[in-house]
């Protein structure tokens, strides 16, 4: 195998190993962005931004610090950026408050990770007026009034709803972890 080759080969393991590390990282990188920015079509874009630039600095990545963390300080640096460009938009918050949710977020442990990937399952199994209510209050950011007024629901119909299906959550969610073997 010729250098040329071997380089390659080179690269194409270190991709293929950020790859893994970003996988594993990305939904803690991804709930640190939802905390501090409240456009999803910012965090999308955000996200996105971010996974780009994890990819091509990872041949910077020091293997002997938690790859979260690390990922975690390359997302802070581009929030920075976004929050600097939105700067008079009270909605968001300060550099200050955006550094303590990045510690707080690299503290988070592989269990809680799981739990996030749980949540999402069984999200995914919500059907009907469930999924409705879960999309307008969580993805709409809408209250319990205005999906009411939607929905042809009052108010208070709708915020016990939500409760039900966040206890059906719960419940889901600690089922599959016991499944798994795993902390509920």
């Amino acid at each position: 195998m010729n250098g040329l080759s071997r380089g390659r080969k080179n690269m194409e393991e270190q991709y293929q190993q950020a790859i893994r590390y970003w996988t594993l990282a990305q939904p803690v990188v991804s709930a640190y962005v939802t905390a501090v920015v409240r456009d999803f079509r910012d965090r999308d874009d955000l996200l996105q931004a971010i996974s780009v630039a994890v990819l091509e600095a990872f041949s910077s990545y020091d293997p002997a610090r938690p790859f979260t963390a690390w990922a975690i300080g390359i997302a802070r640096n581009q929030i920075g950026t976004y929050l600097r460009e939105r700067k008079r938009n009270r909605l968001i918050f300060d550099a200050e408050t955006v550094d303590l949710l990045a510690v707080a977020f690299e503290q988070i442990d592989s269990a809680q990770t799981r739990k996030l990937d749980l949540l999402q399952d069984c999200l995914a199994k919500l059907e009907g007026r469930a999924r409705q209510l879960c999309e307008l209050r969580y993805q709409n950011d809408l209250k319990p009034a205005a999906i009411g007024s939607l929905l042809g629901m009052a108010p208070n119909t709708v915020a016990k709803s939500l409760q039900r299906i966040r206890d059906q959550l719960r419940q889901c969610i600690e089922r599959n972890a016991a499944l798994e073997g795993g902390p509920s």
